[in-house]
C-alpha cells in the first residue's frame, strides 16, 4: 500500500513537473516567434511601400505594431502607416492614423514630424479657399503647434513659410466676400470682412486693396470722416499703390483728369525728345 501511494505521488510530481515547464518552453518559444512575426510584416510593409502597394505596405505596418505593441518598434511602425497612406494621397486614412498615433505616443521623440506630417496633410487638400475653410484651419492650426513646441526644428521653417501662404488664402477668402457683400450693398457685412483683412491679414498682399475698400464703403454711405481716416492710413503705409490713388481720386473728382492730362503731356514730350535724336543719328 506505501509503495502505490509513494508511486502514484510519483506520477503526480512527475506530471505536474512537466505541465509547468511546458508553459516556460511554449513561452519562449512563441516571444521568439513573435518577433519574427513582426520583423517579417515590417519588411513586407517596406517592400509593398517601395513597390507602390500602399494599401498592402500599411496593413502590414499596421500588423507589426499590434503584435508587439510593447516593442520599441511599433511606433515607427504606426507612423509608417500613415506615411504609406500620405504618399498615395489617402490623405483623410493617414490623419487618423496620426491622431492615433499623437493619443498613443504622447511623448514620443519623433511628435515634431508627426504633426508636421498632419498639417501637410491638411494643407495639400486645400484647392479653393472658398470651400476647404475647415482643411486651411487644420492646417494653420497643425502649422502653429510645431512654431510653439518644436520652433528648433527644420519643421519649423517650412512650418512658417506655409502659414504665410495660409493667411494670404484667408485673406483672399475675406476679399472674396466683402466685394460680393459691397456688390450687393450689403455694407455692414462688407465693412467687417475688409476689416478683418486689415486686422488680422495686415502682411498679406490684400491689406492694401482693403484699406482702399474701406474707403470706398465709408465714402459711398456719406461717413467721410471715416473714409479719411483709411485714406490717410492707406497713404501712410501705401503711399505709391494703385489703392491709394484710387482712394484719393473718390476725394478730389479731378484727380483722374488731371492724371490723364499729365501722361498725355509727357507722351507728347517724350515723342518730341525722341524724334529729335532720331535726326542727330541721320
Amino acid at each position: 500500500m506505501l509503495k502505490h501511494k509513494i508511486l502514484i505521488f510519483f506520477v503526480i510530481f512527475v506530471f505536474f513537473g512537466s505541465c509547468s515547464k511546458d508553459p516556460i518552453k511554449k513561452s519562449i518559444i512563441e516571444e521568439k516567434s513573435l518577433e519574427l512575426q513582426v520583423q517579417e510584416a515590417y519588411k513586407e510593409g517596406m517592400e509593398s511601400l517601395e513597390a507602390g502597394d500602399v494599401l498592402f505596405a500599411a496593413k502590414k505596418f499596421n500588423e507589426a505594431e499590434i503584435l508587439f505593441p510593447q516593442a520599441s518598434s511599433a511606433p515607427q511602425s504606426a507612423l509608417m502607416a500613415a506615411y504609406s497612406y500620405y504618399v498615395q494621397d489617402y490623405y483623410g486614412d493617414a490623419i487618423a492614423e496620426l491622431i492615433r498615433f499623437i493619443k498613443v505616443y504622447p511623448t514620443h521623440k519623433d511628435l515634431g514630424y508627426v504633426y508636421y506630417l498632419l498639417a501637410i496633410c491638411y494643407y495639400e487638400q486645400i484647392v479653393d479657399e472658398k470651400k476647404d475653410l475647415q482643411s486651411i484651419i487644420k492646417a494653420k492650426e497643425n502649422f502653429n503647434i510645431i512654431l510653439k513646441d518644436y520652433p528648433n526644428t527644420e519643421y519649423a521653417i517650412d512650418a512658417e513659410f506655409k502659414i504665410d501662404l495660409i493667411n494670404d488664402i484667408l485673406a483672399a477668402k475675406e476679399m472674396y466676400l466683402g466685394r460680393y457683400y459691397f456688390d450687393k450693398r450689403k455694407w455692414v457685412p462688407a465693412i467687417n470682412r475688409f476689416r478683418e483683412i486689415v486686422d488680422n491679414y495686415d502682411t498679406t498682399i490684400y491689406a492694401e486693396e482693403a484699406l482702399h475698400r474701406l474707403v470706398e464703403v465709408h465714402y459711398t454711405i456719406g461717413l467721410t470722416d471715416e473714409a479719411q481716416k483709411y485714406a490717410q492710413l492707406l497713404g501712410y503705409n501705401y503711399q505709391s499703390s494703385k489703392w491709394y490713388e484710387n482712394s484719393y481720386s473718390l476725394f478730389d473728382k479731378t484727380y483722374e483728369k488731371r492724371k490723364k492730362e499729365r501722361l498725355q503731356t509727357f507722351k507728347k514730350k517724350s515723342g518730341g525728345l525722341i524724334k529729335k535724336f532720331k535726326t542727330l543719328l541721320e
